[in-house]
């Protein structure tokens, strides 16, 4: 009777155990699932990064150019030559 009760006993404790068990695993999927989600926008984002620094090196490198400082003149500044005229297309 005594190894009867020790028999349940231990498969007592061994199924809570496996069902602990299974729960932690299930709830580890989840948080690897996440963690890979995160890892892939970080990466996404890294390359934008990059491109972008990768865009800054190459305007830094010809800031010197005639044909970089007009363009940056004429987009970011407004500026126009002498005798230049700009039309506004207002029917939008």
């Amino acid at each position: 009777m005594k190894s009867r009760r020790a028999s349940i006993f231990t498969i007592l404790v061994i199924s809570a155990l496996l069902i602990y068990a299974l729960v932690s695993l299930i709830g580890m999927q989840g948080r690897l699932e996440d963690a890979e989600a995160a890892r892939k926008a970080l990466e996404l984002k890294k390359q934008e990064l990059t491109a972008t620094n990768e865009s800054l090196k190459y305007e830094i490198a010809h800031s010197d150019d005639p044909k970089t400082i007009e363009e940056v003149a004429r987009e970011k500044l407004g500026l126009v030559l002498p005798g230049e005229m700009i039309f506004y297309d207002m029917s939008n």
